[in-house]
């Protein structure tokens, strides 16, 4: 079989959730696949089962079909760095904090570990269900372009198009993107998949008709716009979560830091009925809230100095509920942060906010590992993602909790003691989760035509 790429036809397209929703449609019909993105720029990562470290979309989509996860769905990220810098993650570890300028510059080195991670994937799988970036025709960037046009073109991939008829100029983009494409690759596009429709779809049964007619390219699926609230990519889509809160029996704020990391630590919030989440950036509404939650950062020290500017110090300090702190933002409690190395900041030495004795030091080996670990009294899953190194991976006092642990929310236990004053009562997220899961791809099977996506990929 033919594996498949998905191409956007602009930034924010949808193209994590529709690659999610069809690898998992064609697990659905027992065809072996695997999910894969060549380079992903996003400091929301996940620590694979096989070891390293991957974006979230394709750990997500692995994670939901059993796929034991591994850096091979992901060889390439590149998470914040300092200045103009990237920080360079290669098989799932740290190799480099390179500039861009450099990385493009060098971007060819890294087409056989790209390479080499399909083929292996290839050995094991029917199809591989490639992620493009963004648009596949920045015409300046092609020859850089290691998601898009190089995949479909060393690989031979079938494509789909993916549309965001929500922001408008949906027939621009679709006709622009696809006779953009080289020439030797427009042939090998199955269809459009239009998305974000919001009303009823058959308003755009005309529009079907022309991007058949005159643009000669099959429509595959005009799909709803429903929000899905799980496998976030980047702190955009995060923002555009929706939530429930008639029966909120909790307000927690989250502290949404420049350089956020891991902020899929908060699904098992978003989808709980009792949780009222709100993401704030200034703290003159802290009173409002029962808890607050600093998360974790990719550049500890530099939003530990955006806090103290922005007004938070005292509030932190002294914030009168419950206050948790996740890995960047548990780093922050320590009385001192020391990276004379230059691993995340230019600044050897930082004043924590103090609430933790000691100090936390950078270190250059980072620590990547999962597991199940004994914390607050409980037995908690979760994984640690981080530079910085401390005394404990975890502290608790009163109304405080600061760990190194992502995942924490994920833990049905740890949700019941830190709400448990405000009566509240939990739910199963992982259960939830898997019903989530299945009742969306369901939902949006209705709208996709499969059929034809699968023959041609059997051709």
């Amino acid at each position: 079989m033919h594996s498949l790429s998905i191409f956007g036809t602009s930034s924010d397209a949808g193209k994590s959730t529709l690659s999610f929703v069809i690898t998992y449609l064609l697990a659905k019909r027992s065809i072996k696949v695997a999910p894969f993105k060549a380079q992903n720029v996003s400091n929301n990562s996940a620590v694979c089962d096989l070891g390293g470290e991957v974006a979230q979309p394709q750990f997500f989509a692995a994670e939901s079909i059993g796929l034991q996860t591994t850096p091979d769905f992901n060889p390439v990220l590149l998470k914040s760095g300092r200045k103009n810098s990237a920080s360079l993650i290669v098989n799932g570890y740290s190799v480099s904090e390179q500039d861009v300028r450099e990385y493009y510059q060098k971007i060819d080195t890294l087409k056989p570990v790209v390479e080499s991670a399909f083929l292996r994937l290839q050995e094991h799988f029917e199809v591989i269900v490639a992620e493009g970036a963004g648009s596949p025709v920045e015409l300046n960037l092609m020859k850089k372009d290691l998601s898009n046009i190089y995949i479909a073109d060393r690989f031979q991939t079938k494509i789909i198009l993916v549309a965001d008829i929500e922001r408008g100029g949906v027939f621009a983009s679709i006709w622009g993107v696809y006779n953009l494409l080289p020439k030797e690759l427009q042939k090998n596009v199955i269809g459009v998949i239009v998305n974000k429709f919001r009303g009823d779809r058959t308003l755009f049964d005309e529009g079907v008709q022309i991007i058949e007619q005159r643009f000669g390219l099959k429509v595959l699926g005009v799909l709803p716009y429903k929000p899905f609230n799980l496998g976030f990519e980047d702190s955009q889509s995060l923002l555009n979560y929706k939530q429930d809160i008639t029966e909120a029996k909790v307000k927690v704020a989250v502290i949404k830091l420049p350089h956020i990391s891991n902020f899929t630590d908060f699904e098992p919030l978003v989808l709980d009925k009792e949780i009222a989440l709100h993401f704030i950036n200034t703290p003159q509404s802290l009173s409002m809230y029962d808890v607050l939650i600093i998360p974790g950062t990719k550049r500890t020290v530099d939003d530990l100095l955006w806090l103290k500017k922005s007004g938070f110090e005292k509030a932190i300090k002294h914030f009168g509920s419950i206050l948790v702190a996740i890995c960047g933002g548990y780093q922050m409690m320590y009385e001192r942060i020391i990276d004379e190395e230059g691993i995340e900041s230019e600044h050897k030495s930082v004043a924590g906010f103090g609430l933790i004795a000691g100090a936390v030091t950078f270190q250059k080996e980072k620590v990547v590992t999962k597991g199940s670990y004994e914390l607050f009294g409980m037995q908690l899953k979760g994984y640690e993602i981080h530079n910085g190194v401390a005394q404990t991976i975890g502290v608790a006092k009163e109304n405080f909790y600061g760990t190194f642990l992502h995942g924490l929310f994920d833990n049905d236990a740890f949700r019941k003691e830190l709400f448990q004053s405000f009566d509240y009562v939990g739910y199963d997220f992982n259960s939830y989760k898997r019903q989530k899961i299945e009742s969306y791809a369901t939902m949006m099977e209705e709208f996709i035509d499969m059929d034809s996506i699968v023959a041609e990929l059997q051709e």
